[in-house]
């Protein structure tokens, strides 16, 4: 038998896994998942669960059931591509013959003092459970900053102001708007938001270190009951210490399949991938689903023909009622996008449940 081995079981590494399953696979093929948790975490919501606007039950979706998959719960410690082996955190070994890198991505806290150590973060589950923990734990009128203005700091801003209408809430961003990646009526629209509902936002903050109780732009203290980091993300570690080439963000440089060029028979998929767009769970799942269809064609001796992958635009929420988004090119505000979201999101658990 041969065994395709896939690591992480998120938007990238369900995604390739539900495209072999519901085709035809080859007798001889059967596939591995590896994850730490017992379901997939909608990592798109975790903000939601952070804010404590919705409980951990409604961000799960189950692993699929087949009999053909077989799924080990654990944590990845290494990779040893020349001798095909993952390396279990425990020391156990697991071979594969193909292996398919799906871990996702963790905070990228840039080198800056403290970072690591005083802040809160919503890349991981377990992470993201803490978070709300120490958020709810503020007491009225506390003080909570954001450090990043991008998709994530936003959308965790919004959701904590309705949740803790109490709490003096801060994003500190070091560009000159909130969401600079996207269109500038956007950004002032979200920033029209945050001023009606008194969130303050703080532009050219250039964070130089970060104390228990402050973040500190250069020598001025920014008093923080609670610091959540949403200023950057990176590859998981153990995608970090693979000795192949790289792209500047420490992302995996890939061949036209999305395989590891000196090893053909691993793959990379999401945010540990380096792509031409900026990683995002519609292109993991995307691109996951490519892989699928390279592997079938080569299970059957074909050359695999790839379309190029079109990404649908992106959504983002402001509280439960109102949202923002691209669409395309097209700049989307209001009840519509986050309508849109709150669909997008019922198709997923669909799809995927």
């Amino acid at each position: 038998m041969k065994k395709l081995l896939v690591l992480g079981g998120g938007y990238g590494g369900l995604a390739l896994i539900q495209d072999l399953l519901n085709h035809q696979l080859p007798n001889d093929v059967e596939i591995v998942l590896i994850d730490r948790m017992p379901f997939q975490g909608i990592k798109t919501e975790y903000y939601a669960l952070a804010a404590g606007t919705v409980s951990d039950h409604n961000l799960r979706i189950a692993f699929p059931v087949h009999p053909r998959l077989s799924i080990k719960y654990g944590e990845v410690g290494s990779i040893d591509l020349e001798r095909r082996l993952v390396l279990m955190a425990d020391g156990e070994p697991v071979p594969y013959d193909i292996l398919a890198i799906a871990l996702g991505c963790t905070d990228n806290y840039h080198g800056i003092p403290g970072a690591e150590e005083h802040t809160c973060s919503i890349q991981s589950l377990p992470g993201t459970r803490e978070t709300y923990r120490r958020l709810s734990d503020v007491k009225p009128y506390g003080t909570v900053n954001i450090v990043g203005g991008g998709l994530s700091g936003v959308e965790l801003a919004a959701e904590l102001r309705e949740s803790r209408p109490d709490l003096n809430i801060s994003i500190l961003d070091r560009g000159d708007r909130v969401l600079s990646a996207f269109p500038a009526k956007l950004s002032e629209y979200v920033e029209e938001w945050f001023s009606e509902h008194q969130v303050q936002t703080l532009s050219r903050i250039s964070v130089s270190h970060i104390e228990k109780d402050a973040v500190f732009n250069g020598s001025q203290a920014i008093a923080s009951d609670v610091t959540v980091w949403t200023g950057g993300i990176q590859p998981v570690q153990v995608v970090q210490n693979l000795n192949v080439a790289k792209d500047r963000g420490g992302r995996v440089l890939l061949g036209q399949y999305y395989n590891i060029p000196e090893y053909p028979e691993v793959y990379v998929i999401g945010d540990c991938a380096s792509l031409p767009y900026a990683p995002s769970a519609q292109a993991a799942g995307a691109q996951g689903e490519q892989i699928g269809q390279i592997l079938r064609a080569l299970w059957r001796n074909e050359k695999p023909r790839l379309h190029k992958i079109k990404l649908k635009g992106t959504l983002g929420s402001l509280g439960k009622t109102e949202g923002f988004g691209l669409l395309g090119s097209r700049s989307v505000m209001g009840r519509v996008p986050r309508i849109l979201k709150s669909g997008v999101l019922w198709m997923s658990k669909r799809h995927f449940g």
